[in-house]
């Protein structure tokens, strides 16, 4: 027996000039290479622990923390990052992040807005009216506003988008570092820490609309805050993900479907692998952590994509808390608090998926069908056990079964879980993880 320790519509995307994707420091000067500046630094050095989650395993996770002084840099805007994360070296490089850098800003630190990046003659009132499905139809939008779009986004995307290599650590310097509409992408890496940052707003200006996704087509953007993309050995900590002042439940919906501008918080993807998320919170957003990206990536993912979740806060999160395919994810003592409204599901069981799920707690308003926190996408079973809900055990494999008839799931994940340095009670995870999870907790 396992023990536990208590412990308005807008009307064209070029008005997005008015929000003017907040304003940032000038960037004219280079990364500060820097020694740590102060003892609230220190903690950007530590390495994971031994036995703490999947990326713990096969030599560990230490990011950068041998980096020497000439690798260590201090940057306050996204012209410093950018310049901090190139240098086409494998040296141990610690970044400290210090307030808000802003990713929608040129060179010079001026803010861009969405009709800074739009070209080609594209806009959205013009996009609409070409592909509007009453006189396209269900064909895939193509020609002269569908090139545009692509062009526009692919502008966007040389600003928000941010390799971050090998052996890096970047860490928030105190409790409000913040990246703004920026896209991390640990791609083709190994031994990356990313902690103490708060990720706001990953906004697309230029979703594009696809009308066989779904019984009635949908918006679909890019940009996740944080994405692991054919990486390894990565720990993500102590982080925030929010939408922030710009909530999906505040966009218009065109086609009768909601103009979607967020990706996921984070996604591990495309054969990556070793990932340990610890103490972090991902707060309202709808399609949220995604484990395996597609059904037929077999190829990269099969014996990949072990990730570990522990101690994470899932506040108002519609889906994807997460959804796997692949791999063999050990979800424990997390809090998922589902909303009100618009909720539909936390655990999602993909092809070939390998979840274990316990000891976590779970708070459902009345308006939650309990049945719905697992949801079936292909897969054949999960464990479940040991789960909390309201502050009361409850079997909800057996709940969604019994519940969703159709999305029958057996209990066995067929592993069990042992790269765990403590377990707490599930009903004690609120108390203990609430207070203790997210950016400037540390």
């Amino acid at each position: 027996m396992r023990t536990f320790r208590c412990h308005a519509r807008v009307a064209s995307v070029l008005c997005c000039a008015s929000l003017a994707l907040a304003a940032a420091p000038s960037a004219t000067a280079a990364p500060s290479a820097t020694a740590a500046p102060s003892a609230s630094y220190a903690s950007a050095r530590a390495g994971l622990p031994a036995g703490d989650g999947w990326a713990s395993a096969e030599g560990g996770t230490t990011g950068g923390a041998k980096a020497d002084k000439a690798h260590t840099f201090t940057v306050t805007n996204r012209a410093e990052l950018a310049k901090a994360l190139a240098g086409g070296d494998t040296a141990p490089r610690l970044i400290y992040v210090k307030g808000t850098i802003d990713a929608n800003t040129d060179d010079s630190g001026k803010p861009l807005s969405c009709a800074d990046y739009a070209t080609d003659g594209y806009g959205l009132d013009a996009y609409l009216a070409a592909y509007d499905p009453a006189t396209w139809g269900d064909a895939q939008p193509s020609g002269p506003q569908e090139d545009a779009r692509a062009a526009s986004a692919a502008v966007q995307a040389t600003r928000v988008k941010l390799a971050v290599p090998s052996n890096t650590t970047i860490a928030g310097a105190g409790r409000d570092a913040r990246l703004l509409g920026a896209s991390l992408q640990v791609t083709g890496a190994d031994n990356v820490i990313i902690r103490n940052l708060t990720f706001e707003d990953a906004y697309d200006c230029f979703p594009a609309w696809d009308p066989t996704d779904g019984a009635e087509g949908a918006w679909n953007s890019e940009y996740d805050n944080l994405v692991v993309y054919g990486s390894t050995h990565v720990w993500v900590d102590h982080n925030t993900f929010t939408d922030g002042r710009r909530p999906d439940s505040a966009q218009p919906r065109y086609y009768g479907q909601l103009y979607q501008q967020h990706d996921g918080e984070l996604d591990v993807v495309r054969g990556a692998d070793l990932v340990t998320a610890s103490w972090n919170v991902f707060a309202d957003h709808d399609k949220t952590l995604m484990i395996g990206n597609s059904d037929s990536a077999g190829a990269t993912d099969r014996g990949k994509l072990r990730v570990t979740l522990h101690h994470n806060v899932f506040k108002n999160i519609v889906e994807r808390a997460p959804r796997v395919r692949f791999g063999k994810v050990d979800a424990y003592n997390n809090h998922y608090i589902a909303p009100a409204d618009g909720y539909v599901y936390s655990w999602g069981v993909g092809v070939e998926s390998q979840l274990y799920a316990e000891a976590n707690a779970l708070t459902l308003p009345g308006t939650v069908d309990r049945a719905k926190v697992i949801k079936q996408w292909k897969g054949t079973a999960l464990t479940e056990e040991n789960n909390y809900v309201n502050g009361k055990p409850v079997d909800l494999l057996a709940v969604h079964n019994a519940g969703v008839p159709a999305e029958q799931l057996g209990d066995d994940a067929g592993w069990t879980p042992t790269l765990r340095t403590r377990v707490d009670a599930p009903r004690a995870v609120p108390g203990i993880v609430d207070g203790r999870a997210g950016a400037g907790r540390l």
